[in-house]
């Protein structure tokens, strides 16, 4: 299992709806609202990096409103 933040910039206004369209997609663990130069972030989980692409090109950059993401996999040291 692989794990990652997706951070994630919207069109002005946009944050909450796309923070809840995001929290809906399967594999979503958390998806909020925050303050700074991304908007949203969620935490993810796939089965493995493919999965994982998969899941943020077409589920999550497919949302209305998104602008860019930002993909950072948790690494375990």
């Amino acid at each position: 299992m692989i794990e990652a933040y997706v951070l994630i910039q919207t069109e002005i206004g946009k944050p909450p709806q796309v923070a809840a369209e995001v929290g809906k997609i399967p594999g979503v663990v958390a998806a909020v609202v925050v303050a700074g130069p991304y908007d949203a972030i969620a935490r993810v989980g796939a089965d493995d990096v493919d999965s994982l692409g998969k899941l943020v090109l077409t589920r999550i950059q497919a949302i209305e409103g998104v602008t860019r993401t930002l993909t950072c996999p948790v690494v375990r040291l």
